[in-house]
C-alpha cells in the first residue's frame, strides 16, 4: 500500500506569512470535513504526511478539475481570493502532483 500524503497547493503570488497560514487552514480544514471517514484515520494514524507546493494560477484553476475529492480555501485577509486547494489524502493520485513545485 502506498504511503498516503495531502497535497496542498498554495498560489505562488502569496507572501511567505499568509501562504504558511493558508496551508495551515487547508490541513485543518479537510481533516475537520473528513475525521470520521476510515481513510482519514488511517493516514492520521500512519502517515500524516503533507506535501505543499507552490503553483501559479493557471496550476490552480487546473488543479481545480482533478477528479479527487478536494477543498478550495481563501483566507479571511484576502477576501474572494482563493488561495489554496487541499486533496484528501488518497492511496494514488494524478501523475501531475508529481511535477507542482515544491514550497520553499
Amino acid at each position: 500500500m502506498a504511503k498516503r500524503k495531502m497535497y496542498i497547493l498554495i498560489k505562488d503570488t502569496l507572501p511567505s506569512g499568509i501562504a504558511i497560514t493558508a496551508a495551515a487552514h487547508a490541513s485543518l480544514a479537510m481533516y475537520l470535513k473528513y475525521q470520521n471517514n476510515e481513510a482519514m484515520q488511517e493516514y492520521i494514524e500512519t502517515s500524516f504526511a503533507k506535501v505543499i507546493c507552490k503553483v501559479d494560477d493557471l496550476e490552480f484553476e487546473r488543479a481545480k478539475e482533478h477528479d479527487i475529492r478536494h477543498l478550495v480555501l481563501s483566507e479571511s485577509t484576502l477576501p474572494g481570493i482563493e488561495t489554496a486547494i487541499v486533496f484528501f489524502p488518497e492511496e494514488e493520485l494524478p501523475k501531475q502532483f508529481k511535477y507542482y513545485s515544491l514550497w520553499k
